[in-house]
């Protein structure tokens, strides 16, 4: 190294230094949000470029080269570190790889972080909720509510699973596009799960559940362009946008709830539906039937019927009994009870929801309460409707629902 080349290496890096220090240390923490590390890891890289770029001379891109050199010793770091989340560290280290490396493997390191919580190893049963926490960032009261659980039970299946995670040394990595198809059903579950939370607004304008809600869908498109021919990510896509489309027309001008029945369908996004409808007719064509294309088609015929003021409750009960049929839960069976009330009658519905009377997943679950009360009102059971009603509302957040609950007990 001759004194000249060594004086121009010292000048640049000061350069680099005076014009982007600031920008290299807020790129480097953006996952972590661990400054200190950061500005380690980019003074490091700076030493380095002192003893390299002399000999080797000044690479075209002086902040590219920082920049990788501090990633990678950022990476180093965070693997002598382990401390906090074990879980947390590892998809942050997978994160920063997946910058560092630029795979093209998935387009997208949140989605491509979705499909390393995939792993066979993890409990089928845990592989979302893991999703959810440590890489779209619900909280467990969230979680635990998406999947009819107490805050509690969900927070200590978390625990044991990053547990196992840790003992077993379960190593997290992203998939080849091949296996993508066999490890999407969670992925897809994860994916609503978060524009479910984000949809459900408590209070009319909440940005956070905003950006979730949009994060989900920008997601949801990402998947139908990697796997265009899976006709559960067409599905998904659907409904998310079936949904979205009467986003707005969830609340009146002063605030209070209009429910769907109740809604003007001009004020809905056309585009978005005519965008979902055309998802699920590519779905169709592809002659597999799933979860989410029959819970986009029981959107459109929501829509359908809104729209044309012509009752289609026998297809939508048909609907439903194909959907509890591949994927039977609680909530199926409570919106399929209320189709079937609009078909058969309250009893038939009562009736239809009898041996979920017990199930421990819908004590707290406010959709069955107010559910229950109406039916129960509709068929003259005035004295169970007001309890029912009086647990409903107990168990709503939003506050415009609410009122939308009191003001239907009071007229009883």
């Amino acid at each position: 190294m001759n004194t000249s080349s060594g004086d121009t290496a010292h000048s640049i890096a000061e350069a680099v230094a005076r014009r982007s220090y600031g920008k290299l240390v807020a790129l480097l923490a953006m996952r972590t949000r661990d400054v200190a590390a950061a500005e380690d890891a980019l003074s490091d890289a700076f030493s380095a470029a002192l003893a390299d770029w002399p000999v080797r001379g000044c690479p075209a891109n002086p902040e590219a080269w920082l920049m990788t050199v501090a990633r990678r010793r950022a990476i180093d770091g965070a693997r002598h570190r382990r401390i906090g989340d074990d879980v947390a560290n590892q998809l942050a280290i997978l994160a920063d790889e997946i910058d560092a490396h630029e795979p093209g493997a998935l387009p997208d390191r949140r989605l491509a972080l979705l499909f390393a919580c995939t792993h066979p190893a993890l409990d089928a049963t845990i592989r979302t909720p893991l999703m959810l926490q440590v890489v779209l960032g619900l909280e467990a009261k969230a979680i635990a509510s998406a999947f009819l659980m107490s805050p509690a039970a969900m927070s200590k299946r978390l625990v044991r699973a990053k547990n196992k995670i840790r003992e077993a040394g379960i190593p997290f990595s992203v998939p080849e596009r091949e296996a993508l198809p066999e490890r999407l059903d969670a992925v897809l579950e994860a994916v609503y799960a978060a524009y479910a939370e984000g949809w459900t607004d408590p209070v009319g304008g909440d940005a956070e559940r905003r950006d979730l809600a949009d994060e989900a869908l920008f997601l949801a498109q990402l998947l139908v362009e990697l796997l265009p021919e899976e006709p559960e990510t067409l599905g998904l896509l659907a409904l998310m946008l079936y949904a979205q489309s009467r986003r707005n027309a969830r609340r009146d001008a002063a605030g209070d709830y209009v429910p769907l029945s109740a809604q003007d369908p001009a004020s809905w996004n056309a585009a978005m539906i005519d965008a979902a409808d055309a998802l699920l007719r590519r779905a169709n064509a592809l002659n597999v039937i799933g979860r989410f294309q029959l819970e986009a088609a029981l959107q459109s015929a929501h829509i359908y019927r809104c729209r044309t003021h012509r009752p289609n409750w026998d297809e939508i009960v048909q609907l439903y009994d194909a959907l509890l049929t591949i994927a039977a839960s609680p909530v199926v069976a409570v919106n399929r009870a209320l189709a079937l009330a609009e078909r058969d009658g309250a009893q038939a519905a009562l009736d239809a929801l009898a041996p979920y009377a017990d199930d421990p997943r819908l004590a707290s679950y406010q959709p069955y309460w107010a559910a229950r009360a109406d039916l129960l009102a509709r068929a003259g059971a005035t004295a169970e409707a007001l309890h029912a009603y009086d647990l409903a509302i107990g168990l709503e957040r939003d506050p415009a629902v609410r009122r939308f609950l009191q003001r239907k007990r009071m007229a009883l």
